[in-house]
């Protein structure tokens, strides 16, 4: 039997412990929907955050009344009010607004020199979560008596509000030995390191915790999560062959995050998830660390198969609760472009993908894109949300960027997306453009563009050179279309998972060239 694996750890407060992990980074509860009532709806949520704080200090010893104390205060500073109302009267969702306030108030104090300033982070992060969950109805729910809590950081309320009195310990990724749950730690003799560097476990692993020699035990096969170079697009998926030998692969798409469960690793990719069935709400999209479980569940499901996870996809006939509570979007704003225009909503889920990055082979795939320079301006948001996460010490990496080809006009001048990581075309919203049809039309128009779309699939294909190439929408899942596509060039093929077996059989049936094999 392997010998457990002990990851050398700095001890933030003595003794030794033993249990169950409790992984803080996956959500235990559903986000509730899109939030609105505006400033009134965050005075009310302030409220309902003191008076849980106030609850929680009843009977709490001088310590635990201070650190509750300075929480308390931060919430009834008028000028964090005030900050907040400022940005909503910019036109910001409340949410965002309150997410922005208080995340400038965090990069100030993590960006600061001494360290007792920079462990104050984490009480402004608990007071943001906290009003969070009361906005959405969705409160912290406590973890089981006696685990391991393992995460970044732990924040000083909800170690207050647990119940030690049987037994359990801390590990942090993260943290400090300065911080208000270190000091809360010594004082009821809760065993806590600190500094271990991100590791892998899975909730419910054993794991020990030694505050004496500042140490993390983990079962066999426990380990450090590595920075490995992004992966390649075009490695492992579900390969198979054309009659004349050609390769093609085949990814399937991911709508609902129930679907994660039954993905394969064995037999396929993901080509194409559409993030928008996950982050269905304001309050979701305002969500880094429940985006970021959802992202890193399918990246671990895929294992070393490559996954590819579009940005949100809404406006139009995709709305997002709680975003109908700004002023009127312009018409046709869907896809990049809100993101762009609403680059509150982009910044959340780029540092939630940028984070997933570092569990598997992400690829980032933009929606609705129509100029060149769309893709640049969402690259740099990405990069400056990586500086920030390099400043909070959190592990990431930059995916591969690439684009779908929905657009008539980006298919037609493809060439000129030369900042593209990959291509992948969405034939539901091409066919709707070309033929001035609705999205949602019926099957024979679709039947009729069918030509048009195909011919210009064949031409933004060789106008992509030797970029990676695939395709996504339903054309790709209907066995009429793939003579077609084949002989346009395309060689890789993400699917509902329903159809891939039907996909599968027709492709051995047919060249590389569309014709069929002799003999069919």
């Amino acid at each position: 039997m392997a010998e457990p694996l002990r990851l050398k750890a700095k001890s933030a407060s003595p003794g030794i412990a033993s249990g169950p992990a409790f992984l803080a980074e996956e959500p235990k509860a559903a986000s509730a929907p899109g939030t609105a009532g505006g400033y009134g709806a965050l005075e009310k949520a302030i409220d309902i955050s003191i008076g849980e704080l106030e609850r929680l200090a009843e009977g709490a010893d001088a310590e635990s009344r201070d650190i509750i104390d300075f929480q308390i205060e931060v919430l009834r500073d008028p000028s964090i009010a005030e900050a907040t109302g400022a940005r909503m009267q910019a036109d910001e969702n409340v949410v965002f607004a309150w997410v922005a306030t208080l995340d400038a108030y965090i990069d100030e104090l993590e960006a600061a020199d001494e360290e007792q300033m920079r462990a104050r982070a984490i009480d402004i992060l608990d007071i943001k979560n906290r009003v969070l969950g009361a906005l959405a109805g969705t409160p912290v729910a406590d973890f089981p008596p006696g685990s391991i809590f393992v995460g970044k950081d732990m924040e000083p309320s909800r170690f207050l509000a647990h119940d030690w009195s049987k037994g359990g310990g801390i590990a942090l990724f993260a943290g400090s030995t300065a911080g208000h749950v270190a000091l809360l730690a010594r004082a009821k003799s809760v065993p806590m390191v600190v500094g271990t560097g991100r590791f892998s476990a899975t909730d419910g692993d054993p794991v020990g915790v030694d505050g004496d020699a500042g140490a993390v035990i983990l079962k066999a096969g426990g380990m450090l999560i590595p920075l490995a170079p992004a992966g390649d697009i075009k490695a492992e998926s579900d390969e198979l062959r054309t009659a004349d030998g050609v390769p093609i692969l085949i990814s399937i798409n991911i709508n609902d995050p129930a679907e994660i469960d039954a993905l394969d690793p064995a037999t396929a990719g993901v080509g194409l998830m559409r993030s928008e069935f996950s982050v269905t709400s304001i309050a979701d999209a305002a969500n880094e660390e429940r985006q970021l479980a959802i992202y890193r569940r399918v990246l671990e499901q895929a294992g070393e198969r490559p996954v590819i996870i579009r940005m949100l996809d809404i406006g139009g006939d995709k709305p997002l609760a709680g975003l109908e509570d700004l002023p009127a979007l312009e018409p046709g704003l869907r896809g990049i472009r809100l993101l762009l225009a609403r680059p509150e909503i982009a910044r959340v889920q780029a540092r939630a993908l940028l984070r997933a990055a570092v569990f598997g082979k992400l690829s980032v795939m933009l929606p609705m894109v129509t100029f060149p320079d769309e893709i640049d301006r969402m690259r740099e948001l990405f990069r400056e949300e990586a500086e920030k996460l390099g400043r909070r010490s959190l592990l990431h990496r930059m995916p591969p960027l690439g684009m779908m080809v929905e657009v008539p006009s980006a298919a037609l001048m493809l060439e000129t997306f030369a900042s593209a990581a990959f291509f992948s075309f969405g034939t539901n919203d091409l066919t709707q453009y070309l033929a001035a049809s609705a999205r949602d039309g019926n099957e024979a128009d679709a039947g009729k563009a069918a030509p048009a779309v195909l011919r210009l699939i064949e031409q933004a294909v060789k106008l992509a050179g030797d970029k990676p190439v695939s395709i996504c929408g339903d054309m790709a899942g209907d066995p009429r279309y793939l003579p077609g596509l084949l002989a346009a060039g395309l060689r890789h093929f993400s699917v509902a998972p329903a159809r891939r077996p039907a996909i599968r059989s027709a492709i051995t049936g047919l060249n590389a060239d569309g014709t069929r094999a002799a003999g069919e």
